[in-house]
């Protein structure tokens, strides 16, 4: 049952990037690309889960799916798209933007655009890269976005973090003025706390953290009047999924906390609204 909803009327926004237990970036050095087709996928029902959810407490949201998860999973891709989700780009193989070229990148956003759009049947304008790696430095990434037709990008975490973050950037939905024209900025969620800003988007941070820090962040958005922007993988809900021979650190990073993430969840969508980006967009024309 759907619990009271915020008094604070703000929409907020949700997304799901749409990727296999086995993508993520820490995996790279013990699980091969050419090895993926040889695992168990657990994509699907993890997704359709996540899909009752939603449906469950009156929610919609923005998938990002993975144009390697889409090839072999068309039919999952569809009903995201029948269920009145909005379908985004997570690039074709969850290659760092950080860690590849231009034209692999340009790639990787036109092929999934591509496929997304073919299976779906509804236009991709919308971008995440893999563990937000759009970091200072790599701004070459937003005019390739604009040259290949993408119209916003949810990519930048206002947070400062050895591996990824892009501290100093509005908390709030913004445009980025390029030579090639302007695309939308939906940052993730955080929460100022006497002068800092920790991260409170979900994924990991509502695994291991708290889930009162999420719900601070939520009331903060609110009381500006803003949209905050959380996320979650499949996996991450998911406590039965294989586990890899990765060492400590990886191990509690990605395996710690995932029976409680769906509860916490469920606890989050129920108690407040939540839309996609382009039902966001179509209602606050930049």
């Amino acid at each position: 049952m759907k619990t009271q909803p915020s008094a604070h009327p703000v929409r907020h926004l949700f997304s799901v990037d749409v990727e296999e237990h086995f993508q993520v970036n820490a995996f790279e050095p013990i699980v091969k690309r050419e090895e993926w087709d040889t695992l168990p996928s657990r994509v699907v029902a993890n997704t359709e889960r996540l899909l009752d959810l939603l449906q469950s407490t009156g929610n919609t949201g923005t998938f990002f799916v993975l144009g390697w998860v889409a090839e072999r999973q068309p039919a999952l891709v569809r009903r995201i798209v029948a269920d009145g989700h909005e379908v985004a780009s997570h690039t074709w193989w969850h290659r760092k933007v950080s860690s590849g070229t231009a034209d692999q990148f340009r790639e990787e956003i036109r092929t999934s655009k591509q496929k997304l759009e073919q299976i779906g049947g509804v236009p991709v304008v919308g971008f995440r890269a893999p563990s937000f790696s759009i970091v200072p430095g790599t701004e070459w990434a937003f005019d390739v976005l604009l040259e290949e037709g993408y119209q916003y990008d949810s990519s930048l975490f206002p947070i400062r973090r050895p591996d990824y973050g892009y501290p100093g950037i509005p908390y709030r939905p913004y445009r980025i003025e390029r030579a090639g024209g302007a695309l939308m900025e939906f940052p993730m969620a955080t929460l100022r706390v006497v002068g800092m800003r920790l991260p409170a988007a979900g994924g990991g941070y509502l695994r291991h953290f708290p889930p009162g820090l999420m719900r601070a962040a939520l009331r903060q958005h609110e009381a500006a009047g803003l949209p905050a922007m959380l996320y979650i993988h499949p996996w991450e809900i998911d406590p039965e999924q294989p586990r890899l021979p990765v060492g400590w650190l990886t191990t509690v990073r990605h395996y710690r906390g995932l029976e409680q993430t769906f509860p916490r969840l469920r606890e989050i969508l129920g108690s407040r609204q939540f839309t996609s980006v382009a039902a966001w967009r179509a209602t606050h024309p930049s």
